[in-house]
């Protein structure tokens, strides 16, 4: 199966509202190039210096995802060009991103995540941090920093009850968000293996790799 015929399968399979993130961590530009041929604009990567490296390669239509989990060392190394931060995970990492930010004149579209998972491995904030770092005054004072919405990453189970309780939960957490803050509009869950379930779920963006560049 071509990269083509397969990001065709998988846009037919989403509902309108839902946004793809294709997620071309470790892909060489030439199979970015063959997406990018196909219409896909947003890409995913996880490593900032890798991402960097492939901006500068390819055309400045399409919008940088970072998705991985991100240092604050690292951020002014993407600050110009990002267009949105999905991990963003504490007070500190924004700091940055609005510092860093500001320097660029830009406002940076972040997504804050949220922890669901029933392991340890994963970031993420839980729900009285979230409230708790909203309502700070420091988070008052950023200027150079818009929170679209929430991320999370459902347990990597094959227990689908226990994945759709999680998306379920943070499909809640999200809702009572988008009360507080008006610029909150996306939940980003869903994966290769449970995108339609978190589309189901209430998602809005889904990332997808292997599906669409085949296994790594």
């Amino acid at each position: 199966m071509s990269i083509q015929s397969n990001l065709n399968t998988i846009k037919t399979s989403l509902p309108e509202k839902v946004t793809l993130v294709a997620v071309s961590k470790t892909k060489p530009v030439s199979d970015l190039m063959q997406a990018y041929e196909a219409g896909q604009r947003i890409f995913g990567e996880n490593k900032i210096q890798e991402m960097a490296e492939k901006w500068e390669q390819m055309p400045k239509d399409i919008q940088w995802h970072m998705i991985g989990h991100v240092q604050t060392n690292k951020v002014k190394f993407m600050a110009p060009f990002v267009s949105l931060i999905h991990g963003v995970d504490s007070l500190k990492l924004m700091q940055e991103i609005n510092k860093q930010a500001l320097k660029n004149n830009r406002i940076i579209d972040c997504l804050l995540q949220i922890y669901i998972a029933e392991e340890e491995s994963k970031f993420g904030l839980d729900e009285n941090e979230l409230n708790e770092l909203l309502s700070s005054s420091e988070f008052k004072e950023m200027k150079n920093i818009r929170i679209l919405g929430l991320m999370g990453m459902a347990t990597f189970t094959e227990d689908q009850n226990q994945i759709k309780k999680e998306f379920l939960q943070l499909k809640s957490i999200f809702d009572s968000t988008k009360n507080k803050l008006e610029s909150v509009s996306t939940l980003s869950m869903g994966m290769s293996g449970d995108y339609l379930l978190a589309i189901e779920c209430g998602s809005t963006m889904v990332r997808i790799g292997s599906s669409i560049f085949g296994g790594r």
